[in-house]
């Protein structure tokens, strides 16, 4: 099974760095980055800002290991990550995805 795992990054240089490590150790096959900007309440108050979203490709049976490396490198107290299945997809690409991450 293949999983998505969702995170966000304080700025371009955050994600680069936490992808890298990704792919480097062999957790994900591939990490897609882009500029977003969040809304959300933090200590009470209302907070806008621009962050780097991070959709790492990975196995469901590397899921936790992606979580908590993620964790482990990111700079924000309360990192968001996420972990979503993936129902289907074009085999080859998936096939890759598991070749990737072994």
């Amino acid at each position: 099974m293949f999983v998505v795992v969702y995170s966000t990054a304080e700025d371009e240089e955050e994600a680069k760095r936490i992808a890298r490590k990704l792919v480097e150790e062999d957790l994900a096959a591939c990490v897609n980055l882009w500029p977003i900007r969040s809304v959300y309440e933090w200590g009470g108050e209302l907070c806008e800002d621009e962050e780097y979203a991070l959709l790492v490709k990975t196995t469901a049976e590397r899921a936790e290991e992606v979580v908590e490396r993620i964790v482990e490198l990111h700079s924000y107290e309360t990192p968001a990550v996420l972990v979503l299945p993936v129902l289907g997809g074009f085999e080859g690409f998936l096939e890759w995805i598991r070749e990737q991450t072994r």
